[in-house]
């Protein structure tokens, strides 16, 4: 398996250009995609689903999600978003995995937007296998991948609006080390030249790798010195999402596609 980081949205090479290690070859969609945006589209999704929600369909455009929010029954939907880190208003629901506890969420579809992870899940919507992963998850969505016999796997980040961010860097590195752990048996060495069942396909993923081990025993602490834990400490108390969004391998479900922007426990 090779597992190749795009930082952002923007990022992800159209099909037809040039990708990979070496920038050789020609990009086609891949096996599978992970999106990853940590603070915390993608971490409200999984706990979302967990916590019993029928699915979540994402949108990066608002107009498409009322229009799509308002053909569903109004006792099964929940209208889900933020931007700029405060929740849309009018919505049921900002970006908060705490907020989506059963009894608000059991039983429904929510209908979500944000400033960026549901641009990077639009942006890859066409892959076979399309998933979220966050911290929580990352073991789960690891393993996913291996069983599936995925050869190459994209993981895209969110990034703010359209620039680098710390925290889904951490995520993806987390999940690769997870793959690779979970496919050879040991984490690679830096140095080795043990052949392995899950590599890298570019420097942005081996950066990001660099970077979990850097910060995999307080994730926390990375994601409150990111730019955007930085906005959200602005924001206000937001102490218990970061413990949330930091609980490294507390879930086991893996939000996946299944048709076109509708997300469901799998």
């Amino acid at each position: 398996m090779l597992i190749s980081y795009f930082p952002t949205s923007e990022c992800v090479p159209e099909v037809g250009e040039a990708a990979g290690a070496g920038g050789a070859g020609t990009a086609v969609w891949p096996d599978a995609a992970v999106v990853i945006d940590v603070l915390r589209a993608t971490t409200t999704i999984a706990w979302s689903l967990q916590n019993g929600a029928e699915a979540i369909q994402a949108f990066a455009d608002l107009a498409e999600l009322e229009a799509a929010a308002s053909a569903w029954p109004a006792d099964k939907r929940l209208r889900a978003g933020e931007r700029g880190g405060k929740r849309l208003e009018g919505f049921d629901l900002g970006n908060s995995p705490l907020a989506v506890t059963p009894d608000v969420v059991a039983g429904k579809r929510l209908f979500m937007s944000t400033t960026n992870g549901t641009r990077s899940l639009d942006r890859v919507r066409p892959v076979g296998l399309l998933v979220t992963a966050c911290l929580p998850n990352r073991s789960a969505v690891a393993q996913r991948l291996l069983d599936s016999g995925a050869e190459t796997v994209w993981i895209v980040g969110s990034g703010w609006e359209g620039d680098y961010s710390l925290e889904d860097s951490l995520a993806a590195g987390a999940v690769a080390a997870a793959a690779m752990e979970l496919g050879c048996g040991s984490s690679p060495q830096a140095g080795s030249l043990q052949p392995l069942a899950v590599q890298s396909g570019n420097d942005e993923m081996l950066a990001a790798l660099a970077l979990w081990q850097q910060w995999r025993q307080d994730p926390e602490g990375c994601l409150r010195a990111a730019s955007h834990g930085q906005r959200l400490i602005a924001l206000g108390d937001h102490d218990a999402d970061f413990r949330c969004c930091a609980a490294v391998d507390s879930l086991t479900i893996v939000p996946t596609q299944t048709s076109p922007g509708v997300l469901e426990a799998r």
